[in-house]
């Protein structure tokens, strides 16, 4: 594993899309060629700025550490984790010998959880020349599939989603993995797993079919947990691109960022109502977090993969890290382990 800093860059854009949203009560569907944009008050206060010019293929897994004061994200095809710190520009890259796509930390300090091709690991970022080591690979995953986002629940659970590689076959699934080493599996059969992120309140989930442009939700029990099937929630349409990472803020408001729609949205957590819209100078908007002293920073990630000369000219600083300042506040991100 090798350890390098990267140069942090800084500029201001701009690149519009995205949606409004008509609410229903078991399926929204949503037009940005038919809808007007969104009303109201912002609830950003300025541009998406790129904060680091890193040119990640496919960028990912946004997470603020308190401890740290710093966003861990990562770059799943370049096999990489980041570490960024807001106060003194400080970048710091890791190379693994396998796709990353997620991060948490660990409750009790030792270092983070991590989601690998082939499941959940732990990794000390601390110690010198070493690689992840995995906790846990769950049976029955096809050799076409390797896992996508994820993180952690109120319990200090590790949820994180599989998929098919080239997002052909649905045979993606979301796992739960606790620290005591059990890993239950939720049955979906997506092409593209995104999340989960959960209500204020711990009782629905959220997942996104990327491929299928839904919004997924299920009712949790506190003691059985997901009550499936997930059922649509919110839909978008065809020009609105793909729903990727979320992230909750501390009102219950779904933030979504938008593969293909070089943007992040906002949606109000009863009727999915689309509430503002953050425009991102990359077309491949793939996660975002709440970060900074007061969780007052959106964090965006975004990527190049699949992007010809021509795309990149117009969009050169795809797969940057992104930061807007927010009239919102995020929540922290929960740990592994459970709670004391």
């Amino acid at each position: 594993m090798q350890r390098s800093s990267i140069c942090p860059a800084s500029i201001d854009g701009v690149k519009t899309r995205q949606t409004r949203d008509n609410h229903g009560k078991a399926l929204r569907m949503t037009s940005s060629s038919l809808l007007p944009a969104a009303r109201g008050p912002a609830l950003h206060a300025g541009p998406a700025r790129c904060v680091l010019d890193a040119r990640a293929q496919l960028g990912e897994g946004a997470l603020w550490s308190p401890r740290r004061q710093a966003l861990w994200w990562v770059d799943i095809l370049s096999h990489r984790l980041f570490s960024w710190r807001p106060s003194d520009g400080e970048a710091l890259c890791w190379q693994f010998d396998e796709e990353v796509s997620a991060v948490a930390e660990r409750r009790d300090g030792t270092g983070l959880m991590l989601a690998l091709r082939r499941g959940m690991a732990h990794f000390d970022p601390e110690a010198p020349g070493t690689q992840p080591v995995y906790l846990h690979q769950p049976a029955g995953e096809p050799a076409g599939n390797r896992f996508n986002d994820g993180r952690c629940d109120r319990h200090g659970r590790f949820w994180a989603g599989s998929m098919d590689f080239d997002a052909r076959e649905p045979t993606g699934h979301l796992y739960c993995y606790d620290e005591a080493g059990r890993c239950d599996r939720l049955l979906l059969g997506l092409r593209v797993t995104n999340g989960p992120a959960w209500s204020l309140d711990g009782r629905r989930m959220y997942v996104n079919d990327t491929v299928g442009r839904h919004v997924l939700a299920c009712e949790v029990d506190p003691v059985s947990g997901p009550r499936v099937p997930l059922r649509p929630w919110l839909s978008f349409g065809a020009g609105d691109g793909h729903p990727d990472g979320m992230t909750v803020d501390a009102q219950g408001r779904l933030w979504i960022a938008h593969w293909g729609g070089g943007c992040v949205s906002a949606h109000d957590p009863d009727t999915g109502e689309e509430l503002d819209r953050i425009a991102v100078p990359a077309s491949q908007v793939t996660h975002c977090a709440f970060g900074g002293e007061d969780l007052r920073t959106l964090y965006i990630t975004t990527a190049r993969v699949g992007l010809d000369e021509v795309a990149l000219h117009a969009e050169p600083l795809a797969g940057g890290l992104f930061a807007v300042s927010m009239n919102v506040a995020g929540l922290p991100a929960h740990a592994f382990g459970a709670p004391a």
